[in-house]
């Protein structure tokens, strides 16, 4: 009997809501794209994104921009950070986390994770200690939660703020309190792979008013802060106003028009996520060799990846299995790979951030594999994505020690 083939896509996307589709043309024809030109009784469409947002979420403000990658850069210079500041952050994430604090000439100092993919708490006092450091920019990598209750308390004992970057929690919680709320500022995507999608744009929320005012003015607002209906009133700019760079990265009304339909659908994909999520986990376990990422029973969270280790494989085994997989259609990516390849990259691969030694890090991330999993999967494709990578775990595996081969292509 020939064995069994994927043939689903692992990049592609539902389609932009109907309702979106129309709100996109309808601005397409008046043509008001830029978030500030509006006519006499008209609320801009981003505007009223970020009103509909800070509601969903529960926070005060809401700020909508260009990207997942601006808000993390905004959020930094909004509290404070500048040049040279050493801004902690995990050590398992993707490059725009770094990236962005090498972006206003900070200094990212990489804290160690545990086998659960998320922050090691006595690493992070330790580096807080020994740097100085008042911010973390906690990343959400991969939509793992830590205990957000006891990184609070850490937090607010050694003098540090969070800056949630919430890119893969959109519609996660911690004992029912949304991601991105127990930050100063929370910080998310909307990029295409992500929860809701406008091919690039990001939000930043917060409760704090001058985090936020300075936020708005970063992000390009010139005079026209008090058209923003999820800001701070308009006292809280005038201390900044004059002081504030512009380092514009505004949402347009286009993608903000897109976006607020989907809004809506959050709830409903996450339950989506987590059905599909649920399949590959029950295939997957009792794999010998093959570990999985228990979920804490306080954690909601939003399965659209699905990440597993192979402790102890070694380069060879791991390329062999992935190589396996792929010519059965399942697309893995792995972030013990000596170069950034898919779209995965690791601390090592970031030249703009000092050397670092990190070897609990680096122990976990050679055995960690990762796949996207799109509401274009339904349940019986994940079911069936599961049964192949099994098999061929406990081929690889089991088998003998396999000869080095090159990584799959995979985007």
């Amino acid at each position: 009997m020939s064995e069994e083939r994927f043939e689903g896509s692992f990049t592609q996307q539902e389609p932009i809501p109907e309702a979106g589709i129309e709100a996109a043309i309808a601005v397409l024809r008046h043509g008001r794209l830029h978030r500030y030109n509006t006519v006499a009784g008209e609320i801009a469409e981003a505007a009223l994104l970020e009103e509909e947002f800070a509601s969903l979420i529960g926070a005060k403000y809401c700020l909508a921009v260009a990207s997942g990658g601006y808000a993390l850069g905004c959020a930094l210079r909004a509290v404070g950070v500048v040049a040279g500041d050493a801004v902690l952050t995990n050590a398992f994430t993707l490059a725009p986390v770094p990236g962005a604090i090498a972006s206003v000439g900070a200094r990212p100092v990489f804290v160690e994770v545990t086998e659960a993919l998320v922050l090691d708490f006595a690493d992070l006092e330790a580096k807080a200690r020994a740097t100085g450091a008042r911010v973390l920019m906690l990343s959400h990598m991969r939509g793992h939660l830590c205990d957000m209750e006891a990184l609070v308390a850490l937090c607010a004992r050694l003098g540090v703020q969070i800056i949630e970057d919430c890119a893969h929690t959109m519609g996660a919680a911690w004992n029912g309190v949304p991601s991105g709320r127990h930050g100063v500022v929370g910080c998310y995507s909307m990029q295409t792979y992500k929860h809701i999608n406008s091919g690039e744009g990001g939000f930043l929320i917060s409760d704090d008013a001058g985090v936020m005012a300075r936020a708005v003015l970063l992000s390009g607002s010139y005079m026209l802060y008090a058209r923003h209906r999820a800001a701070p009133p308009p006292e809280a700019f005038e201390d900044v106003r004059m002081v504030t760079p512009n380092v514009s990265g505004r949402m347009d009304n286009l993608r903000a028009a897109i976006l607020r339909p989907q809004l809506a659908l959050i709830p409903d994909r996450v339950v989506r996520w987590g059905a599909r999520y649920r399949a590959l986990e029950a295939g997957l376990r009792g794999v010998p060799g093959l570990t999985l990422v228990e979920r804490p029973e306080a954690e909601t969270y939003v399965g659209s990846s699905f990440q597993f280790l192979l402790p102890d494989w070694s380069a060879a085994r791991i390329g062999a299995f992935l190589g396996r997989a792929l010519a059965r259609g399942v697309e893995l990516k792995w972030f013990g790979a000596a170069d950034p390849v898919a779209f995965t990259s690791r601390y090592q691969h970031w030249g703009y951030a000092a050397p670092q030694s990190l070897p609990q890090t680096d122990r976990i991330l050679a055995g960690v594999v990762d796949m996207r999993v799109p509401l274009t999967f339904s349940v019986e494709d994940c079911a069936q994505v599961a049964r192949i990578i099994r098999a061929e775990a406990l081929i690889v595996g089991q088998g003998p020690e396999p000869e080095a081969v090159a990584l799959p292509v995979i985007q």
